[in-house]
């Protein structure tokens, strides 16, 4: 199993706070698609985090499967859900 570190996300309308992440990265290593990384974490493949940048305290990347949703993703630190996700630059295009 691989602990990869996610340096940045896409979404289709990056400004949106609204839209779903479409996919994860750490360029130009790796950009996996959102479903990608969900089948990952579930089948304990791969664990996922990023890093604050002013601490550098790690959060890891977890899948939330709501009751009437589709399952996302969301970083989980000091036993709290946040969305240290969103605040990460957008993947560059290839």
């Amino acid at each position: 199993m691989a602990d990869v570190q996610v340096t940045c996300i896409t979404k289709p309308h990056p400004q949106s706070p609204h839209e779903h992440i479409t996919h994860l990265g750490n360029p130009p290593s790796w950009t996996w698609a959102r479903e990608q990384v969900i089948a990952s974490i579930e089948a304990k493949t791969n664990t996922f985090f990023v890093r604050d940048p002013h601490n550098g305290k790690r959060s890891d990347v977890g899948v939330v499967r709501p009751t009437n949703g589709a399952p996302y993703l969301r970083t989980y630190a000091d036993e709290q859900w946040n969305n240290n996700l969103l605040s990460l630059n957008q993947c560059p295009l290839r």
